[in-house]
């Protein structure tokens, strides 16, 4: 056998199982999980303050599920949304693309605190009605353009308050890599070097 055969026989055997596996994480991809860290980084006045959580997107059920937590503010608590989408990834400023004038339950008038909900982005009262009518005009064609803005780092999540009204805390939504995906990914690659020594040997 002949260093070419060599070469394109494992392949054969491991190509199946790479375009299984691609299938396999394509039906399951429909969760997209984010981290967030707020700092005034990026806003026009400094401050301590602090924050993290997490914004799930499901694009399925057509769902934002946000949650996060926030303390040392400077000021009080006056609106809180997603903006989107910034000219580079992960820096700059945007328009809001979500909810006005804020999420609705988003505590307000306090300088800590913690908030949980669900959007329907279905749903109209989701979004800033400009980001629709600049993204198709539909809530699914601002839907489509929002979730891309995410996943390329365009989009950050503001926290305004009496201190800096433009925004006093925020932080870009970062991408959480599907442990499903890694642990395939290294198992296709474990499986592809067994396979080649082995045809090397042979």
């Amino acid at each position: 056998m002949d260093w070419v055969q060599i070469r394109k026989q494992p392949m054969k055997r491991i190509l199946p199982a790479i375009l299984l596996a691609g299938s396999l994480m394509s039906a399951r991809a429909t969760l997209f999980q984010y981290t967030v860290n707020f700092s005034s980084a990026g806003e026009a006045l400094p401050s301590t303050a602090t924050g993290s959580g997490t914004v799930n997107y499901d694009d399925v059920a057509h769902s934002l599920a946000l949650s996060c937590n926030f303390s040392g503010l400077l000021g009080t608590t006056t609106a809180s949304h997603i903006h989107a989408p910034t000219a580079s990834a992960f820096t700059g400023n945007a328009n809001v693309a979500t909810t006005l004038p804020s999420f609705a339950g988003f505590p307000l008038g306090v300088s800590s605190g913690t908030f949980s909900s669900v959007l329907d982005l279905t749903q109209s009262s989701s979004w800033n009605p400009s980001f629709v009518s600049g993204n198709g005009g539909t809530t699914a064609t601002a839907e489509t353009a929002f979730a891309g803005f995410i996943a390329s780092g365009k989009a950050y999540w503001n926290i305004h308050t009496t201190y800096a009204t433009g925004g006093e805390i925020r932080a870009f939504l970062v991408a959480v890599p599907e442990p499903g995906m890694l642990s395939l990914a290294l198992l296709g690659g474990i499986g592809f070097l067994a396979r080649a020594r082995k045809a090397a040997k042979a």
